[in-house]
């Protein structure tokens, strides 16, 4: 029978409520593997007042004491890091390297918000008017809730909590309903860290626990990552409830290929960012854009090493692919390569059809290469989120350029060369929010901040680093004059420096 999961109120795990509930799958088998109950607004809003009871004395605890609690809890996930990543590769489908580096990533982000009292430091002036001083300081926003996706179940709620309690904040996480397990879990190992009740709470559900969070008064902040649609609705609804919005929508992320860059190196690189987590990544890498004569060569060399992958169960050491997160997720990828073909473009590698012995049921896909791609095609245009790859041609450098700005996303973005004019000329004039040079997936460390342009960010701030802690904190300046003894009398202008 699969197990039944449950929410995280006030330190404690909450049985479902409402009566409604989602099946979390095995990709690898297709078999259920838990039933998760899908919070109703009473059960969201009974996590909020635990955020909201808990957020006084918790932004009261001076930061080196909650940093002390962050070192706790980042050596917590490291001698649990082998059950995270299984818990990962059991719900998302990855394969089991991938699920650990993933959890690195998050990890880096806890490291990064143990320092946080030198994170929060003001500016101090000494002596802006005569006996009067000015400074600066950052105060926690409040309750603060995120909305994570399927396929960084451990990486983006780390991205988010651990810096929001840092600054003294109280946090509510919906994860994704389709692998919710990790998630509930590290809210367990935060309170083993000594975390107080209410200080991290876990919902699980669908838009009706999003909605709650959306509108209930009490919830000051809101993070999203998701799709594009849903990213721009989370936005407008939250802003326009006052909250504080950031939110992380869809990518399109090309990697232009100049005639000179090492061809070997570029399809490594592609392998990698296009196939990996069977291309269920925000950065991962979708389009190569082949610039001049080099489209041939690249085509006729990625080509073989696309038949090659070795798609199998995530847990299977041997595995380079695991399978997609859902059956219904595969069809919609499968319906977009079918799209392509039909729009005109080459479909060098077809992956449908996939069937592996033993594991019939599981949710696998082979990798798809495309060659012959216009700018005007569904496959082009659209986030596949599949283990899909679309060569692009461009005559030259300016038309590459071009491209890669004309399109609605701007997440990441690479360029593989040997020219150093021309890559400092490429990360200065693309509009993209991460760039990377001969690095094919540029995902910042946590002391930069994570967060792309156009329609890949609703929000003027980016996830994580330095932009984070601005993002769940609120700068107040305190002007300061004490008596002397002496009064000097009323004064009816704004104060000034002679």
């Amino acid at each position: 029978m699969p197990k039944e999961l449950h929410h995280f109120i006030a330190g404690k795990r909450v049985a479902g409520q409402s009566g409604r509930f989602g099946d979390v799958y095995n990709p690898a088998t297709g078999e259920v593997s838990a039933r998760v109950p899908f919070a109703g607004a009473g059960e969201t809003a009974a996590a909020i007042a635990a955020a909201e009871a808990a957020l006084p004395a918790w932004a009261a605890t001076p930061a080196p004491q909650r940093a002390r609690l962050l070192f706790r809890f980042r050596e917590l996930i490291e001698s649990h890091a082998e059950e995270l990543a299984h818990l990962i590769t059991a719900e998302h489908g990855k394969v089991l390297a991938d699920s650990r580096g993933s959890l690195t990533r998050g990890l880096d982000v806890v490291e990064f918000a143990c320092g946080i009292p030198h994170l929060l430091k003001g500016d101090f002036s000494d002596g802006v008017g005569r006996g009067i001083d000015s400074w600066s300081l950052r105060s926690p926003v409040g309750v603060c809730a995120g909305i994570t996706p399927f396929n960084f179940p451990a990486m983006i709620p780390l991205w988010m909590f651990p810096i929001a309690i840092a600054c003294g904040n109280t946090f509510v996480l919906k994860p994704s309903e389709r692998d919710p397990s990790c998630a509930l879990r590290l809210a367990e190992l935060l309170l083993e860290a000594g975390a107080p009740d209410g200080v991290l709470n876990v919902v699980n559900g669908d838009r009706t626990a999003v909605d709650a969070l959306l509108t209930d008064g009490r919830v000051q902040a809101v993070s999203f990552v998701g799709s594009t649609a849903v990213a721009e609705e989370v936005y407008a609804r939250g802003a326009t409830q006052g909250k504080r919005v950031q939110a992380f929508g869809g990518a399109k992320n090309h990697m232009v290929v100049m005639p000179d860059a090492d061809l070997d190196q570029a399809v490594d690189a592609l392998m990698g960012a296009a196939y990996g987590s069977a291309g269920e990544r925000c950065m991962a890498i979708s389009v190569a854009v082949a610039v001049g004569k080099v489209g041939d060569q690249l085509v006729e060399a990625i080509a073989p090493r696309v038949r090659k992958l070795k798609v199998g169960p995530g847990a299977d050491p041997e595995s380079e692919m695991g399978p997609l997160v859902t059956a219904q997720h595969r069809e919609r990828v499968e319906r977009l390569v079918a799209t392509g073909v039909s729009e005109g473009a080459t479909l060098r590698v077809d992956g449908r059809g996939l069937r592996l012995q033993g594991y019939e049921n599981g949710y696998y896909m082979g990798g798809c290469l495309f060659d012959q791609v216009t700018t005007d095609m569904t496959i082009y245009k659209e986030e596949i989120f599949g283990p899909v790859l679309s060569v692009v041609r461009a005559p030259d450098f300016d038309g590459a350029v071009e491209m890669v700005n004309r399109h609605e996303y701007g997440n990441g973005t690479a360029i593989f060369t040997r020219d150093g004019d021309a890559a400092r000329t490429f990360a200065s004039q693309v509009k993209i929010g991460l760039v990377g040079v001969n690095v094919p997936i540029p995902v910042p460390m946590a002391y930069h901040s994570f967060g792309g342009w156009k329609r890949s960010l609703f929000g003027d701030s980016n996830m994580h680093g330095p932009e984070g802690v601005r993002f769940y904190t609120k700068l107040k300046t305190v002007t300061a004059r004490w008596p002397t003894g002496i009064r000097a009398g009323a004064e009816y202008t704004m104060p000034i420096v002679r």
